[in-house]
């Protein structure tokens, strides 16, 4: 796992590019990019992925099936954090 710090993580993602800032869960407020976690971007990444981590079967078992980037933002009213994801 890595992690970019500020919009330059923006483009660390497995879907389409994160967006500089995002509606906040606990307040609604505005939510701005802090950084972006991301895993097996490197070809020489072999390390385990979090996929491994848990099952993803059966119902109520829900848990990611490939590699994942998560953006995290801080709200500037309530300083609270909000994530996105996606994965690979």
């Amino acid at each position: 796992m890595k992690v970019t710090i500020g919009e330059a993580g923006l483009t660390k993602t497995w879907q389409t590019k994160f967006p500089k800032t995002t509606k906040c869960k606990s307040c609604d407020g505005e939510a701005r990019i802090g950084f972006v976690a991301h895993e097996a971007m490197d070809k020489d990444d072999k390390k385990p992925h979090i996929c491994s981590l848990h099952p993803n079967e059966g119902e109520g078992c829900h848990w990611l099936h490939d590699c994942c980037a998560v953006a995290v933002y801080f709200c500037r009213d309530c300083l609270n954090p909000t994530a996105l994801y996606n994965q690979g």
